[in-house]
């Protein structure tokens, strides 16, 4: 919804703000192209046999049967931690 249908739309009831909403919805002019979204290719990663087997032992002290989702979700979890640690560094740089 632009502005200009924010501010028609003050005082309005539910009714009149649902047939507002999808008469602006039905117009054609009014959408944009569509935006095309290609799927990432999954990457694959070697470890040394050492680490493999180290990471093998701790899935299993986890119980975790299958040792490549245990390492996806050990990764995911190191990645948003240094996401966020990224992020509050930014802040205290940008402060």
């Amino acid at each position: 919804m632009n502005l200009r249908t924010k501010k028609r739309s003050a005082g309005l009831d539910e009714k009149a703000i649902d047939r507002l909403v999808t008469r602006e919805a039905e117009d054609e002019s009014a959408w944009e192209s569509p935006v095309r979204v290609k799927r990432s290719k999954p990457a694959s990663v070697s470890i040394p046999g050492e680490l493999a087997a180290r990471a093998r032992f701790l899935a299993n002290l986890h119980h975790e049967p299958e040792l490549g989702r245990w390492i996806e979700r050990i990764v995911r979890e190191r990645v948003e931690l240094e996401e966020r640690a990224f992020t509050k560094a930014k802040e205290e740089l940008a402060s």
